[in-house]
């Protein structure tokens, strides 16, 4: 997928020090937005080695773990998201252990849905979405990551993010990149955005900063987590 860079602070979409997500955020008296500078880059730099550390836990564990999650993950989407006929979801091609939909992905077109996956057009700019489905033609994007070449550009219904880490308040913490953020700020009103990872990640909060959207809901291997939204 794309999102996945690691440049960080000020001007782009970042992370702060090492253990802070062990403590209760009140009292460490960080604000959810900081208004100063120094506080704007203490916050990017957490963020950026809470990033690291999650993406090293999750590609840690074991694979036959992961698959039973993603089966997991795979029937609380179908249970959290109802009918998808005449949908597109976008979702996305999974690296550094992400969750991996592309088996649920190839049921949806039985049941009347598309999928489409992510492209970055261009870099700092919202990303495009193509239709994709299992045999369709890819091409190394961005990152070398696999994206469809041939497929029309299409604008979600669903749209599905891959998530290093979550709050309850579903504020998703990402690569660092800010590609989703810019695009749900773009996206037309009325689409379902939906965080997608495992449960092992959730943490105190993300210090969600101005520039961050949260998600709708938060689907893990333990189920919907829409419950914690407090807005």
């Amino acid at each position: 997928m794309a999102d996945r860079p690691d440049d960080d602070l000020p001007a782009g979409y970042a992370s702060p020090p090492c253990f802070m997500h062990e403590l209760d955020p009140a009292w460490l008296g960080l604000p959810a937005a900081p208004e100063d500078a120094q506080q704007r880059r203490d916050v990017a730099r957490w963020r950026k080695a809470e990033r690291q550390r999650l993406i090293a836990a999750r590609m840690a564990l074991d694979p036959s773990l992961r698959r039973h999650w993603c089966d997991r993950i795979a029937a609380h989407l179908d249970a959290s998201l109802g009918p998808l006929d005449g949908l597109t979801v976008s979702g996305w091609w999974p690296i550094r252990a992400e969750p991996d939909l592309r088996t649920w992905a190839d049921t949806l077109p039985d049941r009347g849905a598309s999928y489409a996956l992510p492209v970055v057009a261009e870099k700092g700019r919202p990303l495009v979405f193509r239709r994709w489905r299992r045999g369709d033609r890819l091409e190394p994007g961005v990152w070398n990551i696999p994206t469809p070449v041939d497929g029309p550009e299409v604008v979600p219904d669903i749209v599905l993010a891959p998530i290093v880490g979550f709050d309850r308040a579903c504020w998703r913490l990402g690569y660092g990149g800010g590609y989703f953020d810019r695009t749900l700020a773009v996206l037309p009103a009325g689409r379902t955005v939906v965080g997608v990872g495992f449960s092992l990640f959730a943490i105190p909060t993300i210090y969600p900063q101005p520039h961050d959207i949260p998600m709708g809901m938060i689907v893990t291997e333990e189920g919907r987590r829409s419950e914690y939204l407090n807005r």
